[in-house]
């Protein structure tokens, strides 16, 4: 008889036995490799074949290959290429430095020629800029004053009270003023109503002389930008200069004219306040030059020795900030302040909390493209040069590009699309190129991260509603100077366009926020939101049968809104108001006026808004009661 065989599942699995460790072989037990598995027959499932493999494994192969691809694109080259910038010409370039290494040799001696530089510079800068702030003196009229070229003698809308009280006197009193040069680009950003027509990016002036006697004395109505006013009127070019203004209260008709390239708009009614322009006396004005040409001049030549004579990234970074900061907070494109004593406190709160940023971009962005750079020439034409130019963007960029804030009303104006394209496109060709260096020096994963988080705040910031994105001169600098962060050419001119840029928007406008409501913009708040006075009344008009009164009609006052009443502006001039509470006992849906003129016949514009308190909300569009008693009513929304 044959003996005992014990059982098996498998013969190749022995049996296990008290002299075996179980750790040993239950590794192996049932579990067999794929060969063995083919051998006999018997498959392997494929969640088990990947048992201790990665979850990548389970990615289609293609995908794994594109995935691979890019990773291995973002990477750039093995090893990553060192950027350097090779100066053309480097005996001619490095030649101010030769020099200084040949007469000033040591570092102490250095440091005291660089004080003494900044001295200078200091010196004859502050001395131009005494007699450039003076204000002079007009005979007979006293010290001008310093305005800006915006400045008007009448507020819009209401603002000036009923009947325009709060901004009495009319008549009999004079300003003399000092005007900045320019004044002729000046342009309205938001709606100004003028009757029924609207300036919109268009020079503020109503009035001057009379068609039929060019000789006469120019009359403007007081809500006309001052200094563009005398510019058409003769009495200052677009250079700037001194005059004095005469208030000779209210005028009936102003007419329209282009002179001295300023273009007028005409007005067919009255208004309360008007002025004009005396005529002074040959040498009665003492008026110092507005020019700021010559004190830039000074900070320029100043600015292109230190960038010849220096390789010191932070004395070169430094010396260029501070002294355009100077240039353009007090000078070149100085904000609107009444007296050089407020300038000067206006800038110096700036100028702190810039340089805590500047500091930033210093360390990140401006001492890795300067450190060790010897190309004297190209790093003054290049850095400095285009510095120089956004710098100075009111006499640059703003003159070629009608965009200065990227909102929606500032787009409809003519020309601002096709801006807005040229823009885009350079900005687009200009990103494509640093792109092409940041990758191929190995620092693309580094940059994706920053911009990634930077594209998803700006993504954020959009979205929040009742805001609008502000991109500002100084939030250029801040996103795109990292991406000049390394040693190639272009990276000169666009870190230094950038570098103005910021400088620009701090010393002109501060750290304006990023995002602002649109009445912060000038829009009002809400054109379709839920404040109270988005939509101005609809109102409904009837003329009595002698023409002579007018009854407006517009229903019950919007409930829950806070409206307690209405404000009527009657040529521009708020000539009724009346509230819910108001003891004179007026019907709080209509209202009957007379018509104000009855021996002139004339044109009267009416328009309509509702009331909150002393707040008027947004101001319908203009209706006409014609010279002949014919009411037009105002367009519907």
């Amino acid at each position: 008889m044959a003996p005992h065989t014990p059982y098996r599942d498998d013969p190749e699995i022995p049996p296990l036995t008290d002299d075996e460790d179980d750790a040993q072989t239950t590794r192996d037990l049932h579990i067999r490799s794929e060969s063995e598995s083919s051998e006999h027959g018997l498959p392997i499932p494929a969640w088990l074949r990947q048992t201790g493999k990665s979850s990548r494994d389970w990615i289609p192969q293609p995908v794994k290959r594109a995935g691979k691809a890019v990773a291995t694109w973002v990477k750039g080259p093995q090893p990553p290429r060192e950027l350097e910038i090779e100066p053309y010409f480097p005996r001619i370039q490095q030649a101010p430095i030769k020099l200084l290494d040949k007469y000033v040799p040591k570092q102490k001696h250095r440091a005291c020629l660089l004080v003494a530089f900044f001295a200078t510079w200091f010196t004859i800068w502050s001395v131009l800029l005494k007699l450039h702030a003076g204000t002079g003196e007009i005979k007979g009229y006293g010290k001008p004053q310093n305005l800006w070229c915006g400045a008007t003698f009448w507020s819009d809308d209401n603002g000036c009270g009923l009947n325009g009280n709060d901004c009495r006197p009319f008549a009999n009193q004079y300003l003399a003023f000092r005007c900045p040069a320019n004044c002729a680009a000046t342009l309205t950003y938001n709606e100004h109503i003028v009757g029924n027509e609207t300036i919109d990016f268009d020079q503020q002036v109503i009035g001057g002389p009379s068609s039929n006697d060019p000789g006469s004395r120019a009359i403007y109505r007081a809500d006309s930008f001052i200094c563009q006013a005398a510019i058409h009127a003769g009495v200052i070019t677009n250079e700037g200069g001194c005059g004095v203004a005469l208030l000779v209260g209210a005028n009936l008709g102003y007419e329209a004219s282009t002179r001295h390239g300023v273009k007028s708009h005409g007005f067919p009614s009255d208004f309360p306040r008007s002025f004009t322009f005396p005529e002074l006396d040959e040498g009665s004005k003492q008026c110092p030059s507005t020019s700021s040409w010559g004190i830039f001049a000074v900070s320029a030549v100043a600015l292109v020795v230190l960038s010849l004579f220096t390789t010191s990234p932070p004395v070169f970074f430094w010396g260029t900030f501070v002294i355009l900061m100077f240039q353009v907070g007090l000078v070149s494109e100085p904000p609107n302040q009444p007296n050089f004593y407020e300038l000067l406190s206006t800038l110096m709160g700036k100028l702190l909390p810039a340089s805590f940023v500047a500091a930033i971009l210093y360390r990140w962005c401006a001492r890795p493209l300067l450190a060790g750079l010897t190309a004297q020439i190209e790093k003054t034409i290049l850095y400095l040069g285009f510095c120089f130019v956004a710098a100075l963007n009111g006499y640059t960029f703003e003159v070629m590009i009608p965009i200065g804030r990227l909102t929606p009303h500032d787009l409809a104006q003519p020309g601002a699309a096709t801006a807005l394209a040229i823009v885009i496109t350079a900005i687009v060709v200009i990103v494509v190129t640093q792109i092409h260096w940041i990758r191929i020096s190995g620092n693309m994963p580094r940059y994706l991260i920053v911009y990634g988080l930077i594209v998803l705040t700006l993504i954020i910031l959009l979205s929040l509603p009742g805001q609008r994105l502000r991109i500002h001169h100084y939030i250029l600098g801040l996103v795109f100077m990292p991406g000049t962060a390394f040693k190639v050419r272009p990276s000169l001119a666009y870190q230094g366009l950038l570098l103005g840029f910021f400088i620009n928007g701090i010393a002109r406008w501060g750290f304006d926020s990023i995002i602002q409501t649109p009445a912060a913009l000038g829009e009002g708040p809400g054109r379709h939101g839920s404040w109270w006075g988005a939509r101005s009344p609809l109102v409904n008009a009837t003329v009595g049968p002698d023409r002579e009164v007018i009854t407006f009609s517009w229903g019950a006052l919007p409930a829950d809104t806070g409206i307690d009443g209405v404000s009527i502006l009657i040529n521009d001039v708020e000539r009724w108001r009346g509230y819910t509470d108001n003891e004179l006992y007026w019907e709080p849906d209509r209202i009957t006026l007379s018509r104000r003129w009855r021996t002139e016949n004339q044109t009267e514009f009416y328009r309509f808004a509702w009331m909150n308190g002393n707040n008027a909300g947004r101001y319908s569009k203009p209706a006409v009661w014609d010279l002949n008693g014919i009411w037009h009513g105002m367009p519907r929304p």
